[in-house]
């Protein structure tokens, strides 16, 4: 049996209806698997933690989060954020079929025993209006207080609430928006030119993330204020998503574990029932797994 989390209270968001009065009702009965779904193996997990699926974009990996979630049955699934991407879907409304094929697989999975738990971010913020709520089984919180399997705390929050860029100068991040946009598109572009020469997928924006100094500097001084809320928490760890980077690591005095995306690495967090926490890649088919083990002594606590 998997403990219930505790729910935080709400944050503030900014209200916003129209994707909720768009969106057609969505299919909660059990389609046949695929003859590839039955083929693969099905890993048992605790707990899975999803942020940044950025439905409603053409830069969502939908077909390869289907296959992903097909290949684990996991008691607890966390959305933590950007699953649906109401701001482009304002501006400019992209649907396919395919975005509404995630939308089932998740509604399906509640229906036969999950338990999901969606955390609204910054780009579905018209959630947070409905915290509290719980719609086709799926809760509605604003953060969360995860147990882990080994009894540590964990806070659960997407992260924008950090993000001065988001809080203070929302035209800069909507630009800032339509230029991961832009980069998404010259990726497409350069890799079909890159698997004709047979290369292997290179992603222009992760790796501006990682070497522009600027860039760098704004990762690790967002990963320093999700773990002072940790620590303001009380709690050995914080798991989010946000900045599309998926990490584990302890630099700041408890776990901190961000889940990564479904636009470019296609990258989530499992939890297993021993307590080991995993950052996996998913690129097709098959698995490439990046394993980070929890220490088995928590890590010191440190001044926030």
């Amino acid at each position: 049996m998997v403990q219930r989390d505790k729910v935080g209270e709400e944050y503030p968001g900014n209200g916003c209806n129209e994707f909720a009065s768009r969106n057609a009702a969505v299919d909660t009965g059990k389609a046949p698997p695929s003859k590839e779904a039955q083929s693969q193996a099905v890993t048992k997990i605790r707990t899975l933690f999803i942020s940044d699926v950025h439905l409603g974009t053409k830069g969502c990996q939908a077909d390869l989060l289907i296959e992903f979630l097909g290949s684990y049955d996991a008691a607890t699934v966390f959305l933590v954020g950007d699953i649906v991407d109401g701001w482009h879907l304002k501006s400019n409304w992209y649907w396919p079929e395919m975005h509404n094929d995630v939308l089932q697989k998740l509604l399906r999975m509640a229906n036969e025993g999950t338990r999901l738990v969606y955390v609204p971010g910054n780009h579905d913020e018209f959630l947070r209006d409905h915290v509290g709520s719980t719609f086709g089984g799926i809760e509605i919180v604003a953060h969360a207080i995860h147990k882990a399997a080994d009894g540590r705390d964990y806070l659960v929050i997407h992260g924008d609430q950090f993000d001065l860029v988001v809080n203070h100068a929302r035209w800069l991040a909507v630009l800032g928006d339509w230029a991961y946009r832009t980069a998404l598109t010259c990726n497409r572009y350069l890799n079909f030119v890159r698997r004709h020469l047979g290369f292997t997928y290179w992603s222009l924006s992760a790796w501006a993330k990682l070497n522009v100094k600027n860039a760098v500097n704004y990762i690790g001084r967002f990963e320093e204020m999700l773990s002072a809320e940790a620590h303001r928490h009380d709690v050995q760890g914080v798991i989010c998503g946000h900045i599309h980077h998926a990490v584990m690591h302890d630099d700041f005095g408890v776990r901190y574990i961000n889940a990564g995306d479904w636009v470019e690495s296609c990258s989530a967090v499992v939890e297993h029932y021993d307590g080991r926490f995993e950052i996996l890649r998913w690129v097709g088919p098959r698995l490439h797994p990046l394993t980070i083990e929890t220490p088995s002594s928590p890590p010191a606590k440190v001044a926030a």
